[in-house]
């Protein structure tokens, strides 16, 4: 049949990702001001009208994304490119999706320019008719007193979005996403240069959950991804004083790219000695931060913004359920067992990380696929977890294992999880239940589909 087809595929989820952004226009992350008549927040029956096309547009693609990688996993060759530019597109124009982040993203890029201390307040301190007030005034609550936990690399981006734009919402919105889409090609080169064919491609970025958070909400997820998968490669080449300075840059975007130095550092330890290995790559990324940190003016301000975002509670973190529940069962205020809890989830996330490093040194596992494990460790145990954090390491694992049972497994996290936010950014609880029913579906699908170890290129459909 046409539709179950490579080319059925690629318009079945084109159709589907028009629908979330025709959807987003009634329910997405709507500016409160500064939207114009286009990207007015808007109520009552249009806005759940519009949450419904959004649902129906975001399964199709989700379906579409499915079979598709079925397809290319049986070796079938299709033109993968134009597939995601077919998918992403219709994406570029639409209002914020599934997150206000970038709201905060505007406001932070007006502080710095304004001469705030970023890493000291959050964007409230912006008041009516400053620059980047707008944007200010349509982050989400529990962000909006909160400092920047990224680093000077992406705040000088921010700063820069601001000054092209005066601060204006919409035009600063779509310019960060043109950022997002540098962060999408950066992330297509980097994945392609490891070799592992088309494949790695459906799962990096093809993934739902990459075009929705990354396209789609404009997360900054996708740049710290892209600079650091660029510097491991650059590193498996030989080239890894400019893979160092890649990753040091992917580190002054977002911290947890730091965990890439280490794969780094077992890259050249293998080659060149241990002692080489475990000082110069942090030597080469802490030269870039000192430099990011002087010319954006900020110093090093971002390393005491790092636990910030662990206070606010997000139900996909493990060890702040665990550690509320216990709370609860054992004490009168429950904050202090949960904080333990969660500190012994980030020691348990750095052994592991540990024991992936040394495995790689010993030549046990692949040093790529080592970071990529370490990434997805280092999300589940973390005290503060959204969606489209799995992205840091199924992109790495899709690089260099796509086919493997651990990426089928990703594929089917990845698939469940775009459902877990609304296109409003909220997270009411059908979304959790409407999560748990893909994941039932993808276990199913896990033990009657297991893939070959290696997809072998076949006919042209």
């Amino acid at each position: 049949m046409w539709v179950v087809s490579a080319s059925g595929c690629r318009w079945l989820g084109a159709v589907g990702a028009v629908g979330v952004t025709l959807g987003g226009y009634a329910a997405g992350a709507l500016p409160v001001v500064g939207g114009g008549s286009l990207w007015a927040p808007r109520h009552g029956a249009a806005e759940t009208a519009g949450a419904v096309v959004a649902a129906v547009g975001l399964t199709l693609l989700v379906a579409a994304w499915w079979r598709y990688g079925v397809l290319l996993a049986r070796g079938v060759q299709d033109r993968v490119l134009v597939t995601l530019a077919a998918w992403a597109a219709p994406l570029l124009v639409a209002p914020p999706l599934h997150s206000a982040d970038v709201y905060s993203y505007i406001a932070q890029g007006a502080m710095v320019l304004e001469g705030y201390d970023v890493y000291g307040a959050g964007p409230s301190a912006l008041g009516p008719g400053q620059l980047g007030a707008d944007a200010a005034a349509s982050v989400g609550g529990n962000w909006t007193d909160t400092p920047a936990p990224y680093g000077p690399v992406f705040l000088l981006l921010a700063e820069g979005v601001v000054k092209l734009t005066g601060g204006a919402v919409v035009p600063s919105v779509l310019l960060l996403r043109l950022v997002a889409v540098g962060a999408l090609a950066l992330t297509v080169w980097a994945v392609r240069g490891f070799g592992r064919g088309d494949g790695a491609l459906w799962l990096a970025v093809l993934n739902p959950l990459w075009l929705i958070h990354v396209v789609g909400g404009a997360h900054n997820d996708g740049l710290m991804v892209g600079l650091m998968l660029g510097g491991v490669l650059l590193a498996v080449r030989g080239r890894w004083v400019l893979g160092s300075v890649l990753v040091g840059c992917a580190v002054m975007v977002k911290s947890p790219a730091a965990v890439a130095l280490l794969f780094i550092a077992v890259v050249v330890a293998r080659r060149g000695g241990l002692l080489k290995g475990l000082l110069l790559p942090p030597a080469v990324a802490a030269a870039v931060a000192a430099a990011a940190g002087l010319l954006a003016g900020t110093g090093f301000g971002w390393l005491g913004t790092q636990s910030v975002a662990g206070a606010i509670h997000t139900p996909l973190s493990l060890t702040s359920d665990l550690g509320l529940a216990l709370g609860t069962l054992v004490a009168d205020d429950p904050e202090p067992v949960k904080a333990v809890v969660q500190k012994l989830g980030l020691l348990a996330a750095a052994a592991i990380i540990a024991a992936l490093a040394w495995r790689a040194y010993r030549g046990r596992i692949d040093p790529v696929l080592g970071l990529g494990y370490g990434l997805v460790a280092l999300v589940a145990l973390s005290p503060m977890v959204q969606p489209w954090y799995l992205l840091w390491g199924t992109a790495v694992v899709a690089a260099v294992a796509w086919h493997s049972r651990g990426g089928q497994v990703l594929a089917v996290v990845s698939a469940a999880l775009v459902y877990e936010t609304q296109p409003s950014g909220r997270t009411p609880w059908y979304g959790f239940v409407a999560a748990a029913l893909v994941l039932a579906l993808g276990a199913v699908w896990l033990r009657r589909d297991r893939w070959p170890s290696a997809a072998r290129p076949k006919e042209r459909v």
